[in-house]
């Protein structure tokens, strides 16, 4: 559609793709991690990465199927530089050894990148105590991100490379519970509002990056932090729902961006020299956006982090992880 081909300042649209927008860059000698790249705008962003020169850790809770993908982008990408490591962002105790396993490989850190999820499933808790969504969706990248942060500082430090760190939002985090956040009723499942939910743990997305840009520029770090909405996009986020089914498949799908243009945005944050130095900002369609007015209140964002840390610890301690 014309529309999703209007371009922004930096030159690309809705329409451009992520090998468009890293047309001409080399990223050999760098080393990103990403979570969720077996699938859809996931696996886009891991092949296009590779095929830039990035050594890609793939992070990902079936290492079978991972290894298989692995392969299957080599064949590609013969140059290609892929390493598999298991990682379930919903577990804690997957987390602690996934950074425990990263830090033991010896490898720098340049790019992280936060894009595994999923959406609107039935109510439940992760094995922490923490709402399904939540808990995948933003809790276990926020400890993953934290505790593999001294790392990207150091590398960043090392080489001198501007590290970047890019975390997959979605322009339904403006769709959230009235009040943003419930922070007394996280775990309610009486009032659990499947939809809602989502937009909370992607409005948690925004939040996150935010204050952790305000963190690492006060602190003098090399080191950017941007979130994105990466596009309305058919892919299986959508499978825990026979109505989403519907909706994706059939009437949005006029409006829809295929892979190669929903990874477009992540791979430009991580790679392309004009995000160098812009942290802090919500992004979509390759160019900044707005975000939703919780994400603008300095205090909201803060009392989120805080919200964010008690929560690990919580269930850290309750489980002696």
């Amino acid at each position: 559609m014309w529309i999703l081909s209007w371009k922004g300042p930096t030159g690309f649209s809705a329409s451009s793709t992520a090998e468009e927008v890293t047309r001409g860059i080399e990223a050999y000698g760098l080393t990103a991690i990403i979570t969720g790249p077996t699938s859809g705008i996931g696996l886009e962003t891991a092949r296009i990465l590779a095929l830039r020169g990035v050594h890609v850790v793939m992070a990902v809770r079936n290492t079978t199927a991972g290894e298989k993908i692995k392969q299957e982008l080599i064949n590609q990408i013969p140059k290609a530089k892929i390493d598999v490591m298991e990682l379930d962002v919903a577990s804690l105790k997957s987390v602690n050894k996934f950074v425990t396993d990263f830090k033991a490989s010896g490898l720098p850190l340049n790019i992280l990148i936060a894009n595994a999820g999923m959406m609107a499933p039935p109510f439940s808790l992760s094995e922490d105590n923490i709402e399904l969504q939540l808990a995948t969706n933003h809790i276990g990248h926020f400890h993953m991100i934290n505790g593999l942060l001294d790392t990207m500082k150091n590398t960043a430090q090392k080489s001198g490379v501007q590290g970047r760190i890019v975390i997959l939002s979605s322009e339904l985090h403006k769709m959230s519970y009235k009040e943003g956040v419930r922070f007394d009723k996280i775990n309610d499942e009486k009032s659990y509002n499947a939809l809602l939910a989502y937009g909370q743990s992607k409005l948690a997305n925004a939040l996150h990056a935010k204050e952790l840009a305000r963190r690492l520029k006060e602190e003098g770090v090399n080191i950017t932090v941007n979130s994105l909405h990466p596009g309305v996009i058919a892919t299986n986020l959508a499978r825990h729902t026979a109505w989403m089914r519907v909706v994706f498949g059939y009437i949005v799908r006029l409006f829809l961006k295929n892979v190669e243009q929903g990874a477009s945005t992540t791979c430009y944050l991580a790679l392309h020299p004009g995000a160098k130095g812009i942290s802090g900002e919500y992004w979509a369609d390759n160019n900044i956006s707005s975000a939703s007015g919780f994400v603008n209140d300095p205090e909201f964002v803060k009392k989120f982090w805080d919200f964010s840390v008690e929560l690990v610890d919580r269930a850290l301690t309750s489980s002696s992880l």
